[in-house]
């Protein structure tokens, strides 16, 4: 099978939340300016651009202080491992 067709929309959705990330860090320094919400971020993180959200985080010192954060995006990160997997085993 070929994986190209799986890979690059993971790693579209991955940039879009790392964008995403520092697009709000920088909002973040701005006051009244619209943010982007924690729950967007999450939901980001739970349809497979947790490795994105995680390294945006670091990268731009966004939401590092938040244990949620801290402890919720390396489950997911986790979880879209495990569903990959199981993905991978029904495909083949």
């Amino acid at each position: 099978m070929n994986y190209f067709y799986i890979i690059i929309p993971l790693i579209f959705i991955n940039l879009a939340a790392f964008i995403t990330m520092g697009v709000d860090k920088k909002r973040s320094a701005k006051s009244g300016a619209p943010r982007i919400s924690e729950g967007l971020l999450f939901f980001m993180a739970a349809l497979f651009a947790s490795f994105g959200v995680y390294a945006g985080m670091f990268a731009f010192h966004h939401k590092t202080k938040k244990w949620y954060f801290l402890i919720g995006i390396p489950l997911l990160m986790a979880e879209n491992l495990a569903t990959s997997y199981l993905i991978y085993l029904l495909l083949n």
